[in-house]
């Protein structure tokens, strides 16, 4: 069974994340280190996605995954982010979950392990 949210595009999601920083005094260009930092994306990359409507099958297909993403650990949405079973859904809870940490004002250094 897949979820929909793999089918969903980056690009659909994305403003979501901005939005959510943002809202709490943050700014996109945080936003985008924290998905640049996960997934090893240049920003001509990550334009490409988001222009493209890569999907977040692709979008995490396509990355070059940071090794220190195993170091993230906490709730999003009920749920601990490390105990995820499912490899692209633990990839998606892990950068829900940076996005928070932003939101909740914590400091870059923290976020990026």
């Amino acid at each position: 069974m897949s979820h929909r949210i793999y089918t969903t595009s980056f690009a659909s999601v994305y403003p979501l994340y901005v939005a959510k920083a943002e809202k709490k005094g943050r700014t996109k260009a945080e936003v985008d280190e924290i998905i640049l930092w996960l997934t090893g994306f240049s920003p001509a990359e990550l334009e490409a996605r988001i222009a493209d409507k890569t999907d977040f099958e692709g979008f995490f297909a396509q990355a070059r995954l940071n090794p220190a993403r195993a170091l993230i650990t906490g709730t999003v949405c009920g749920v601990r982010v490390e105990n995820v079973e499912e490899p692209l859904m633990r990839e998606i809870r892990y950068l829900d979950k940076l996005i928070d940490e932003l939101a909740k004002g914590k400091a870059m250094a923290k976020i990026l392990r």
